[in-house]
């Protein structure tokens, strides 16, 4: 019978996920997306055709980018890796382009989410911890929160 590519040794050392329509579909729980980036040496992108939002929402939280490319790039990239397992392929939000070999594909991201990536704010437990001074300094401030 045919092997899973999970159950597939030859893709131990996969980082990126290649994936098609819909993908996330039905994993509204943050655990499919904790599962991925956990996986052997942990999923670090997925390229595919479309995201379910709340998976894409979910992956962003843990900071997994989700980009999308169109069908015929997303197979031409799937055919390159199956010939070939050990070639990388390469998300770069900062030039929106998705690599293998010699093939380069223009990516979609909402900017918002490519930027967050790109300055490292993708994070938003980081992000309060971050700033928590800024934060209870302002909530002493609030008339609700200070017995008015």
């Amino acid at each position: 019978g045919r092997v899973h590519p999970f159950d597939d040794p030859k893709f131990r050392d996969a980082a990126v996920l290649l994936v098609n329509k819909n993908f996330g579909c039905g994993s509204s729980r943050e655990h499919a997306p904790q599962a991925l980036s956990r996986w052997q040496k942990g999923i670090r992108a997925i390229v595919g055709e479309s995201f379910a939002e709340i998976f894409f929402g979910n992956c962003v939280s843990l900071g997994v980018p989700c980009v999308v490319v169109d069908a015929a790039s997303i197979e031409a990239l799937q055919k390159a890796v199956a010939a070939d397992p050990s070639m990388v392929v390469t998300v770069d939000l900062k030039d929106k382009i998705v690599s293998v070999g010699a093939l380069r594909f223009p990516l979609r991201i909402p900017e918002g989410v490519r930027q967050q990536f790109l300055d490292g704010r993708w994070d938003t437990t980081a992000e309060l911890l971050a700033n928590r001074e800024a934060i209870l300094a302002l909530a002493r401030k609030l008339p609700y929160l200070s017995s008015f």
